[in-house]
C-alpha cells in the first residue's frame, strides 16, 4: 500500500544520502498537484497539514486524502505538522494521519520529554510515527509573512538531542541550526558543524523545518550533512500566489477560476519537481519498506 508512515518513508534516506520533501498541502488543489508530480517522477513525498487547522477543516478532506494516497503508485506519508498539544495529536490519529509531529520545543526540556513520550505511547500501538523538536526554530505556524530572524540561543544542543531521542523513542527529530519558519529575515547561514555533531550522536532521521528563503546550495548542503526530511510550505504558498497574480494581470484581470487554479497547480508541480532535484530524492520500492 502506498500509504506509509514517516519512519517507513525515511528509512533509506541516511544510507543513500537524500531527503524527502514534506510539503504543505491543506487543500485539494495543492494536494493533487504535489501528489501528481510525485507520481509522475516516481518519488516519495510527505503531505503535511498543520495541527492548528484541524478544527477548521472539513473532516471529509482527510477521508479524501487517505483514499487518494492509498490509490497512489508512490510511497506517501500524511503528516500532522506542529501539533501543539496531546489533544491535537489524538485528533490526528482519529482523522487517519500516518505521522504526527508534537511540538513541545517552547517547553522546558523535561516538559517536552513528558509530552512527547505521552504522544509516542498513544501513537505507536496504532502504527503511527512521531516526530518531535528539540531546540526551537524561530517563528510559528500560520502567520509568517512578516518574516522571522534566527535565534542562535535556541539552537539545538547536541547532548540534549541525543538524550531526547533515547528518552522519548521518537521516529524523527527536528532541530534548530539556522532556519526560520516563514519568510527569512537577513541572509541564511546554516550551522553545518552543529548539524554534523547532532547527526553523529542521533541515529534516527533528522528534520529541517523552515526551508523557505534558503538557496538551492543551502538545501544541498543540509542534505549532504545528514538531513532526511525538509519542510516546505511558505515558499510554495507565496510562489503559487504570485504565479496566479501574474497570470490574472496578464489576462486583463478577466481570468476565470478554473484557469487560475490550473496556473496554481502548474506552478506547484514545478516547485515540487525542483525540490526533488535539489534534495536528491530517490525512488523507493514499496516492497522494501512495507513491513519496516
Amino acid at each position: 500500500m502506498a500509504f506509509v508512515t514517516l519512519k517507513q518513508i525515511l528509512l533509506e534516506t541516511r544510507e543513500k544520502k537524500y531527503a524527502v520533501p514534506s510539503i504543505g498541502a491543506d487543500n485539494h488543489v495543492l494536494f493533487e498537484a504535489v501528489l501528481q508530480q510525485a507520481e509522475a517522477e516516481n518519488k516519495p513525498v510527505i503531505l503535511m497539514i498543520p495541527g492548528f487547522l484541524l478544527k477548521e477543516m472539513d473532516p471529509c478532506f482527510f477521508e479524501y486524502a487517505r483514499l487518494r494516497i492509498i490509490q497512489s503508485s508512490v510511497p506517501v506519508c500524511l503528516h500532522l505538522d506542529h501539533a501543539a498539544s496531546y489533544e491535537e495529536c489524538m485528533n490526528g490519529i482519529k482523522y487517519g494521519f500516518s505521522s504526527l509531529m508534537i511540538d513541545g520545543s517552547s517547553l522546558s526540556y523535561e516538559e517536552n520529554v513528558t509530552l512527547t513520550k505521552r504522544v509516542v505511547e498513544a501513537a505507536r500501538p496504532c502504527g503511527i510515527s512521531v516526530e518531535a523538536e528539540i531546540g526551537h526554530v524561530a517563528g510559528g505556524e500560520g502567520n509568517n509573512n512578516d518574516g522571522n530572524e534566527v535565534d542562535v540561543d535556541a539552537f539545538t544542543n547536541p547532548g540534549e538531542a541525543e538524550r531526547f531521542a533515547k528518552e522519548t523513542g521518537v521516529d524523527a527529530l527536528a532541530i534548530a541550526f539556522g532556519t526560520v519558519h516563514g519568510v527569512y529575515k537577513g541572509t541564511p547561514k546554516l550551522n553545518l558543524e552543529l548539524l554534523d555533531e547532532i547527526r553523529g550522536r542521533v541515529e534516527i532521521p533528522i528534520v529541517m523545518h523552515g526551508g523557505s528563503g534558503l538557496s538551492d546550495e543551502d538545501f544541498r548542503n543540509a542534505v549532504s550533512h545528514g538531513i532526511s526530511k525538509i519542510n516546505f510550505c511558505t515558499g510554495l504558498f507565496l510562489n503559487t500566489t504570485e504565479a496566479a497574480r501574474a497570470a490574472i494581470e496578464a489576462n486583463g484581470n478577466k481570468m476565470q477560476l478554473p484557469a487560475v487554479l490550473g496556473v496554481i497547480q502548474k506552478r506547484a508541480r514545478e516547485e515540487v519537481s525542483h525540490l526533488f532535484e535539489v534534495y536528491h530524492t530517490q525512488s523507493v520500492d514499496l516492497k522494501n519498506i512495507a513491513h519496516k
